[in-house]
């Protein structure tokens, strides 16, 4: 029996020094990749398991499997989750300072519009595709749908802005999209911003895009948004939770507005944004089939 308890002595004794040399290496692995990150200029992405659980003491955001380093001098979403609520597939939100205006995004897709009655259906903004860029051979291209598009808005009293569905590769694409865009609205009045939208073809392989990085992302909508700025009008960025965690360095675009896509409930994206894209299935009177739905939340008129 004795020796039965010195053998039960010993195998405790070592079940306790593994764990206690378990727990030592992983907080050493743990200082040592956020000593590490603290180092990088874009958000390092570090790998959870190597990590306490409480990441708001880290001044960590969690994103998928992910934790990411706070940028602690950009603005960060105070809008209450409380106050979005839902009436069939519109989205409202009003706290004591915002009342969020309700707006739509269209291109070529919904092809022929009825803009009364869009209006009469409790539209307040839409955002207009005034163009793209191809993912091939980067050629820039019209909308085909815009010209009628921004004259049948306003004329139902609309109000209108638009965006650019961009795939420049580099600064001077960039300056080209937004200096095309410029010629094209200077036979219209626009109040809402003019919008750089950058997104990845996930499923072309041979889009011209599918390389691109965060920096090089970053600097196109800097000078995207600084020529629409020097035109006279109001620039934004458009991006998902993706984009705007993994690629955009939201710290060197804080002069800027942030138009968010995120689908399916209240926005949880930690940073500030202005506009907010929460779903591709809507449905608006004077629309044939689905439209994207979106919330303003500050005044451009």
């Amino acid at each position: 029996m004795q020796e039965t308890y010195r053998k039960s002595h010993r195998a405790l004794i070592i079940h306790l020094m593994i764990y206690l040399v378990m727990g030592f290496a992983i907080v050493v692995l743990a200082s040592v990749v956020i000593d590490q990150a603290a180092r990088l200029s874009q958000p390092e992405i570090i790998i959870q398991s190597a990590l306490p659980q409480k990441v708001e003491e880290l001044n960590l955001i969690q994103f998928r499997d992910r934790l990411l380093l706070v940028r602690n001098n950009v603005p960060v979403n105070e809008y209450d989750k409380d106050l979005f609520r839902f009436e069939n597939d519109r989205m409202y939100y009003s706290d004591h300072k915002i009342k969020a205006v309700f707006g739509i995004d269209v291109s070529y897709a919904q092809d022929n519009i009825n803009w009364r009655m869009v209006k009469r259906d409790g539209v307040d903004f839409a955002m207009l595709r005034i163009g793209f860029r191809g993912y091939g051979e980067g050629a820039i291209v019209l909308d085909n749908h815009f010209e009628e598009n921004i004259i049948g808005a306003k004329e139902a009293g609309i109000d209108v802005g638009v965006y650019f569905f961009s795939q420049a590769l580099n600064e001077r694409e960039a300056r080209e999209e937004a200096l095309w865009i410029v010629e094209v609205l200077k036979d219209y009045d626009i109040t809402y911003p003019v919008v750089f939208d950058w997104e990845f073809y996930s499923n072309i392989p041979e889009a011209r895009s599918n390389n691109m990085d965060g920096e090089t992302l970053t600097t196109c909508a800097l000078a995207f948004c600084d020529e629409i700025t020097k035109a006279g009008y109001t620039p934004m960025v458009y991006f998902n939770m993706s984009l705007g965690y993994l690629y955009y360095d939201l710290s060197e675009m804080t002069a800027y507005d942030f138009w968010l896509a995120e689908l399916n409930g209240p926005p949880i994206f930690y940073y500030d944004f202005q506009m907010l894209q929460y779903s591709h299935s809507g449905r608006v009177r004077g629309i044939e089939g689905d439209v994207d739905l979106n919330l303003c939340f500050v005044s451009y008129d």
